[in-house]
């Protein structure tokens, strides 16, 4: 299964868990455990993950655990060992366009939530990821799982040894700061 086949999963739809899976509970950030045999509903799949409710609750399965949903598991992204700084940036910010806000259908590059990516190499050959990004509004919640989505994707490419994330909010984010492609999504044009 690949990210375009996620994509055609309905919302609304009922999968049974096939086995215990690891979630990420929304907007907490927190692991939990959904037991094997309970009924999950698909309420968004968008990127490399699902959202899912259970007993009222939102929840995130992300792309490794697929197979608890019936689905094929989606391996760890990565990147050939040679790799260049420029083809390691590009890898970041191709894994940032698999992450979404379990509640909006955009991903967070298109969103307008990514102000940068930087690549630093340190003197033992280590390099660092470092994304400066904000959130929809102050107080959401889901600023610490995002962030935690995009560091466990980024850190598929064995080049890479940490990445941070720093949440700001200068700029503060708006609508204006959306590609075209995500007003088109959202209906705001």
């Amino acid at each position: 299964m690949d990210i375009e086949q996620i994509a055609q999963l309905e919302r609304g739809q009922t999968l049974p868990l096939q086995r215990d899976v690891e979630a990420i509970a929304i907007p907490f950030g927190k692991s939990e455990t959904l037991p094997e045999d309970s009924v999950v509903s698909v309420m968004q799949a968008k990127g490399s993950s699902v959202s899912v409710g259970f007993e009222g609750r939102l929840y995130l399965v992300e792309g490794n655990n697929l197979d608890a949903l019936g689905l094929e598991s989606l391996p760890r992204p990565t990147l050939h060992e040679d790799a260049t700084d420029d083809e390691i940036e590009q890898f970041a910010w191709d894994q940032l366009r698999t992450c979404f806000d379990p509640e909006i259908p955009v991903n967070i590059v298109d969103l307008g939530l990514v102000y940068g990516c930087r690549i630093e190499r340190l003197i033992s050959g280590e390099r660092i990821v470092t994304i400066r990004m904000t959130l929809t509004a102050p107080g959401c919640g889901m600023g610490d799982v995002i962030a935690a989505d995009a560091r466990n994707k980024i850190l598929g490419a064995p080049q890479i040894s940490k990445v941070h994330t720093e949440i700001v909010f200068s700029p503060p984010w708006s609508r204006y700061m959306m590609s075209d492609e995500a007003k088109l999504e959202l209906g705001m044009f």
